[in-house]
């Protein structure tokens, strides 16, 4: 998927003052990001097209950057062209699993705070994120196209419907819904969030269970995150929505490495160990889930 050619594309944006100095930022799983050193400081050039097996599209990405930037969360959006987008760079540390277990209180505010702002930002065609559609249709683009596990989809999807059955009903929100550890951003002082490949209305559940399944979090870490999101002590059905709700996240994140196996070919991404871990994760989070609350019920 990487173009040879994108440094020389970076030099010809018309963006940058002076001479520039191009490095490449490691780190993305389907995506080109390169750091750009000119005379008015540091940029990240973020370069992608539009993936439809994945329901991304760059216009609805772009639109997303320039609401969270406006609401406070998000770096500045210097440039933007189809299939480039420049923002400013932030001296922040990336954050990894142990830093979002470490800092569940200001994650779950910040979660909070972009949930409520973000609606009054957002322009255009609303678009729904709710993941066992997205689990549906994935479903779907792997059967289509023949993946080595299609086997496996029937109990997937069987799955699937018992942990939409064990949601609760939530108020729809604004989400970020790809909040992996290295989307946060820490300068010293705030968090910042990055990456709005798969924002959208969704409800609150989503990014506080995708949050703590990516970070590994314990049963007791994700009871404090989702409090800290929520603002109050959650009920037993709602504490079980989100046991549920990180199984899906893992399932999800599956089957988009699977999905990525057949149509992305990103520099240095082994999809195929991606698949495995998160397959391995899904595993040891399903056995928990199962023996808290039995494996046929939802």
């Amino acid at each position: 998927m990487t173009d040879q050619a994108s440094p020389d594309r970076i030099r010809a944006l018309p963006c940058f003052s002076g001479p520039i100095e191009i490095a490449p930022l490691s780190g993305g799983l389907s995506n080109e990001s390169w750091l750009v050193t000119d005379s008015a400081g540091r940029h990240v050039v973020r370069m992608g097209r539009d993936f439809p097996f994945h329901h991304v599209d760059r216009a609805r990405e772009l639109m997303t950057a320039r609401a969270a930037q406006e609401a406070g969360f998000a770096p500045r959006v210097e440039y933007a062209e189809p299939g480039i987008m420049v923002s400013a760079f932030l001296d922040a540390k990336t954050f990894e699993a142990a830093d979002v277990r470490a800092n569940a209180e200001r994650i779950g505010k910040l979660i909070r705070d972009f949930h409520a702002v973000m609606p009054r930002h957002v322009a255009g065609a609303g678009f729904m994120f709710w993941v066992f559609h997205v689990i549906r249709d994935y479903a779907r683009t792997l059967r289509d196209g023949g993946s080595r596990m299609t086997e496996r989809l029937p109990a997937w999807l069987a799955l699937s419907d018992r942990l939409e059955a064990a949601q609760c009903p939530l108020p729809i929100v604004f989400g970020h819904n790809d909040l992996l550890p290295a989307n946060f951003l820490d300068d010293g002082k705030r968090l910042w969030l990055i990456d709005f490949e798969y924002a959208g209305f969704s409800t609150a559940m989503f990014d506080i269970a995708g949050t703590a399944a990516n970070a590994e979090m314990s049963s007791d870490e994700a009871a404090h995150l989702l409090e800290a999101t929520l603002g109050t002590r959650a009920e037993p059905a709602v504490t079980r929505a989100l046991h549920a709700m990180q199984c899906a996240a893992l399932l999800r994140e599956t089957l988009w490495s699977l999905v990525s196996e057949l149509h992305l070919d990103a520099p240095g991404v082994d999809y195929r160990a991606y698949t495995a871990e998160n397959l391995a994760r899904l595993d040891a989070a399903l056995d928990t889930y199962h023996s808290t609350y039995g494996k046929t019920s939802p």
